[in-house]
């Protein structure tokens, strides 16, 4: 019952050789569709909305994660995003990224992270939005490497 646009983000996560990975966990974290964070508990219940998912690859036939949420809004300037920590075998660390959104254009434009990427590189950072019968898909694939390596983030 959570306020806002009803979403769905799926991906897959792929090799430098555009394989897709078995075993990679991706979480994200994000604001809701008035562009607050959840706070507590309490109010996780009382919107029905909790901020936080988490998809392993490995669960899913085709090694894709999917995530159904809303879509956040704005926060402090920034462009409509959601925060993203992926781990799998073989990364001795965790990796940060962030989804932007296709139909974002002109917050896209203004978000400072954002426009901090190169701007051949800024497309790695968009979902792709698809309008289906069964609702709004956004289409996010995580390259670990290669040409359209993912931008990841220093944090």
């Amino acid at each position: 019952h959570a306020a806002g646009a009803h979403i769905r983000i799926v991906g897959q996560v792929l090799d430098g050789e555009g394989v897709p990975i078995n075993d990679a966990l991706v979480e994200i974290l994000q604001a809701d569709a008035a562009g607050r964070y959840v706070g507590s508990a309490a109010q996780a219940e009382a919107d029905g909305f909790t901020g936080f998912g988490r998809c392993g690859t490995g669960a899913d036939d085709r090694l894709e994660f999917a995530f159904a949420t809303v879509k956040p809004g704005a926060v402090d300037g920034e462009a409509p995003h959601v925060d993203v920590v992926l781990t799998m075998r073989g990364l001795l660390s965790h990796a940060f990224t962030r989804i932007y959104f296709s139909d974002e254009a002109a917050a896209n434009a203004r978000d400072p992270l954002l426009q901090s990427v190169p701007a051949h590189r800024r497309d790695t950072l968009i979902a792709q939005r698809s309008d289906l019968p069964g609702g709004v898909i956004y289409r996010f694939d995580i390259h670990m490497q290669g040409d359209r390596e993912t931008v990841f983030l220093d944090l």
